[in-house]
């Protein structure tokens, strides 16, 4: 069985139209995992610390957000061993150096940057569901 056959994948997303693009890919891709959307970092990481992480097997995180952006998201996660454990991919539209290299640096899995091209990002989330779908993992 794979990783993420029944685990829940967490969205932290504040653009609706993003946000509706991911849901649309998932379908069209036929992953049939439970998509938790979440609008903003802070509730996010509020969700994970109230809910029991073994449910979330992958968040995807935008970077650019209101209130606590991705990287702040990044530093708070990684205060919990529980939640780092998580595997974690940014999807944003910051193709930025200094964003890449942060973010890695603060324990990410991935750093996808957003096609505009809707064919694009399907087979971009196509190729991250998959990539984690046939990782073995502890």
């Amino acid at each position: 069985m794979s990783y993420l056959h029944h685990e829940k994948i967490l969205l932290i997303e504040d653009d609706e139209i993003d946000a509706l693009a991911v849901k649309k890919a998932f379908n069209d891709n036929n992953i049939s995992n439970e998509l938790i959307h979440i609008s903003d970092s802070e509730n996010a990481l509020q969700y994970l610390l109230d809910h029991n992480e073994a449910d979330i097997g992958m968040i995807l995180l935008d970077l650019n957000m209101p209130k606590m952006n991705g990287v702040e998201f990044l530093k708070k996660r990684s205060l919990s061993s529980r939640i780092f454990s998580i595997p974690l991919f940014v999807l944003t539209t910051s193709n930025n150096d200094s964003d890449v290299r942060n973010c890695y640096q603060l324990g990410i899995s991935g750093y996808l940057v957003k096609p505009v091209n809707y064919k694009k990002f399907k087979s971009l989330i196509h190729t991250v569901y998959s990539f984690w779908t046939n990782c073995q993992l502890p």
